[in-house]
């Protein structure tokens, strides 16, 4: 089904391993970043050289207009977007009662507020060819709950509702939703924890080490593709055992 795709914070981490999974896979990719330009036009040049047609389109998934005007460059530039990855997220740690209302308010802007802004601008094409994937990237925290990280939780547990929910009401168009629920993936996120908070990642995940971006990039790839052609509303955990 491979044909133009979006991935939404894609120019590091996690979203540039599966920016670059989708390529490896065949589709065209529109890199989406906010503040890391260079990174996000050496991620378009890297699939470029992979035979790929790329672009890199600045936007906060916050701002709804942004997100339509993206949509709109990508379908110009790549044709229309028929598989959409919601993956741009940004985290608070700290204490509950430290939790300022714009912290609040800017988190579930980005991770919840974002995707709903993204699906409702690719959506339109979706419908029309009654077609298409849409993968959210959520949280193992957004299913069991995450002390000193309650807004980002929160957020997270709101993309599995909206997965479920929208996978239902679209699927008589034919558009799969489904997510994944990373666990601890040595991205920056986890890093800036600190060493003894990692080293207890570690310890409390069975198969004994963080997971990598790319064991991300390939369950969102999966979801997206022929493969899962029967499978939507569903929440893939990809966290090493960490929540059973």
């Amino acid at each position: 089904m491979a044909g133009s795709a979006l991935v939404t914070g894609s120019s590091r981490g996690i979203g540039r391993a599966i920016a670059k999974e989708l390529a490896r896979e065949g589709w065209d990719v529109c890199v989406n970043y906010i503040k890391h330009q260079a990174e996000a036009e050496a991620l378009t040049e890297e699939l470029r050289a992979m035979g790929r047609r790329c672009i890199a389109v600045q936007a906060d998934v916050a701002d709804e207009a942004a997100c339509r005007a993206m949509v709109r460059q990508a379908e110009t530039r790549l044709g229309p977007v028929e598989l959409l990855v919601n993956n741009a997220g940004i985290s608070y740690a700290g204490l509950f009662q430290d939790l300022s209302a714009a912290d609040w308010d800017r988190c579930l802007a980005v991770n919840l507020t974002g995707a709903r802004n993204m699906v409702q601008a690719v959506l339109p094409h979706m419908l029309d060819i009654k077609a298409g994937a849409i993968v959210n990237i959520s949280s193992i925290w957004g299913l069991r709950g995450a002390s000193c990280e309650v807004a980002y939780a929160c957020s997270k547990a709101g993309i599995v509702a909206l997965t479920r929910s929208l996978a239902m009401e679209l699927a008589p168009s034919h558009i799969r939703v489904n997510a994944v629920a990373p666990g601890c993936i040595e991205t920056d996120m986890v890093r800036v924890l600190g060493e003894d908070t990692v080293r207890s990642l570690i310890e409390e995940t069975p198969l004994g080490r963080l997971g990598q971006p790319e064991d991300i990039a390939h369950a969102a790839a999966f979801l997206a593709s022929e493969k899962a052609s029967f499978i939507t509303g569903q929440i893939l955990t990809v966290d090493g055992g960490f929540i059973g």
